[in-house]
């Protein structure tokens, strides 16, 4: 097992990512991460217009997978979630699905106690999830921007006990992940979660699947995630890539496997307030899976 501190981070993932540790595949990792807004924020008298954004979306790593070649698959599997006992939200004006009425910046410290996010006497189950998560991408591309990297797909089934994959487009991939929510509702619609620190411990893997936009598998489902700028574009991609994964899972015709994705498959929304938004196919395995 390697532990990877969170002063080792990075702000972005690109081509020239220099790995902070190496790992053979099927090794375990325990990545300590800092929140998204780089531990500035102390009180609720910190808002967002007084932080440095330079430190905004720190990623743990990157880690580099002996074996990860370009063009093969990235496997990292989501064995745990630690989050710290305080969490973060905060509005800011101009931020978020409704930005243009917000008037004033401000923030809201949530006490997090047995397994409950405290937002004023109101009690949320934590559902800890990793908001960043991904790994060397073609062009140098902030950690706060999804792609087909990965990055901050601020997607909430990126939590204990499900899987993601990543296209490699160098070889050792170099995985690096932070900005953990305490919880997350679809959209992240006021440009923020619960924002918190703490631990994920992944298990990581290499093998030869090709994909071009990372893929989630839970349990009963796989969802392949798409980021663009523009949410119709980034809908048609995904539906599209959803198509094909079930023409390629089924053997069926293009034509066919369209028609059985209107019958099975969700569109489902992950983000809405990122530079590039981020959406989701949901395929059920018992329609793609031994038949």
């Amino acid at each position: 097992m390697i532990v990877v501190p969170r002063e080792k981070h990075v702000y972005s993932f690109g081509p020239d990512m220099k790995e902070v540790a190496r790992v053979k595949p099927r090794e375990i990792i325990v990545f300590e991460t800092l929140d998204a807004l780089g531990g500035q924020i102390k009180s609720e008298d910190d808002t967002i217009e007084r932080i440095d954004f330079s430190r905004v979306n720190p990623a743990t790593g990157p880690v580099y997978v002996e074996g990860a070649k370009r063009g093969m698959t990235l496997k990292v599997k989501i064995l745990d979630i630690e989050v710290a006992d305080r969490g973060v939200i905060v509005t800011a004006p101009g931020a978020g699905v409704l930005g243009d009425k917000v008037k004033k910046p401000r923030t809201k410290i949530c006490e997090i106690k047995n397994g409950f996010v405290h937002f004023n006497e109101i009690r949320i189950p934590v559902r800890p999830m990793v908001g960043v998560i991904g790994v060397a991408s073609e062009e140098e591309v902030p950690t706060g921007t999804p792609g087909r990297h990965g990055g901050n797909m601020d997607t909430n089934l990126i939590t204990t006990g499900s899987t993601v994959y990543f296209p490699v487009f160098k070889d050792g991939a170099y995985l690096a992940l932070g900005d953990l929510h305490a919880v997350m509702a679809d959209g992240e619609v006021c440009v923020s979660a619960c924002e918190v620190s703490g631990r994920v411990i992944v298990k990581v893997d290499v093998v030869d699947w090709r994909i071009e936009w990372p893929v989630v598998e839970t349990n009963d489902s796989y969802y392949i995630l798409v980021s663009h700028e523009n949410l119709e574009e980034a809908v048609k991609e995904a539906v599209e890539q959803g198509v094909k994964f079930i023409m390629e899972r089924r053997g069926l015709s293009w034509d066919e496997a369209y028609m059985l994705a209107s019958l099975i498959m969700d569109v489902q929304i992950s983000q809405l307030v990122d530079p590039k938004k981020t959406v989701r196919v949901r395929i059920p395995k018992e329609f793609v899976e031994k038949f």
